[in-house]
This record gives structure tokens, sequence and C-alpha cells, in this order.
């Protein structure tokens, strides 16, 4: 199935005219659909299991199949390639301090982009929009490697308080399993 198309609306009309819709507009309507059904579960906003996953945002990625998780079980925070960013830092402090979560897991996976990409994005956004963003790329080449640097950016952090329980792993697109990494510095701090 390609981007245009769900299994909701079908394909979508193309040329621009008056019945075209965008994606937004599927997204919308699909909405519409769920919500006549709609039932309030009564969930506490407080992950049942305990655990917050950090992962990437990749659209191959379903994480609550691949993990065996339903509604209500974790916290998912998602960005560029899963890495551990102030932002990443500030939601897992939020998800612990706030809502009970003690575990972390985090994935990265193969065949990631930012593998391909290099902070010289950063240089080429600059010439193109006369800025340069404030935020780095966090490309990498070796996704063991960042992942051991995710789980070390975790251990180390003072605003978290459950530092012990974090784990890594990659997530191979081609075959759905995830490979555990060792962290650089076993036990921790």
């Amino acid at each position: 199935m390609h981007t245009s198309e769900t299994p909701e609306t079908g394909p979508a009309p193309t040329g621009g005219g008056p019945d075209a819709t965008t994606v937004t507009d599927q997204l919308v309507a699909a909405n519409a659909r769920y919500a006549g059904a709609f039932t309030d579960p009564g969930m506490d906003a407080r992950p049942v299991r305990r655990v917050a996953v950090v992962a990437c945002m990749d659209a191959r990625l379903d994480l609550h199949k691949a993990l065996g998780l339903e509604l209500g079980d974790c916290h998912t925070i998602r960005n560029a390639g899963g890495v551990v960013t102030d932002d990443v830092i500030r939601s897992l402090t939020i998800s612990q301090r706030a809502l009970g979560t003690r575990a972390i897991v985090l994935i990265h996976h193969t065949g990631c982009g930012l593998e391909s990409l290099t902070e010289d994005f950063r240089q080429d956004l600059e010439r193109e929009v006369g800025q340069r963003p404030s935020w780095a790329v966090e490309c990498f080449t070796d996704v063991d490697q960042d992942v051991r640097q995710s789980i070390e950016r975790v251990r180390t952090s003072p605003f978290l308080l459950h530092r012990d329980d974090v784990r890594g792993f990659v997530f191979d697109v081609t075959t759905g399993r995830l490979r555990e990494i060792a962290p650089a510095f076993p036990g921790g701090e």
C-alpha cells in the first residue's frame, strides 16, 4: 500500500481539483470514523507496565506489535534515530517523576536514515534558510555504538530517578527481531 492509500480510504483522488484530498484530510476522516465507535477506556495516564520506550520514528517500526504491547502499557517517545537528546531526557524525566515509569527500553534499527546523513546537513540548512539549526543531527555510522551512547546518556542523567533498568536494542527491519546491545560500561555509573 502506498502513502496515498489506506485501508479505510483507498486511493486518494489526484490532480488537485475540488475532489482532491490531502493525507491530513484522510487522517481526519479516519479519526471521525474512529471517534464514532470510540468509548472511553477509563485508563490512567500511568503506563501499566511502568516502562518508557525510546525509538526511531521510522515508519517501518510497529513498536506495539513488535514488543507485544497494548494501549496503556507504555510511554512511547520517538524521534529521528531514537537517540537520547535533551528533549528525550525531558520526556523520560516527566515519565518517571510524574507518571511512575521505572524501566527504559531504547530501540534503534538497521538501515536508519541517520546513518547516511552527516552534520553537514545543518550547514546545508543554514545556507538554504539563512539560519543554523540549534539542534544536532545526531547522525551516526555505527548503530551499536549509538545505542551504547544513548544508554550512557540515560544512565548519567541526574534528572532520572531510575537509571538501572535501561536496556538498548537494534531492531532488524528485515527480520523483525531485536538484538540486545551491551552497554559500554556494564553496571552503569
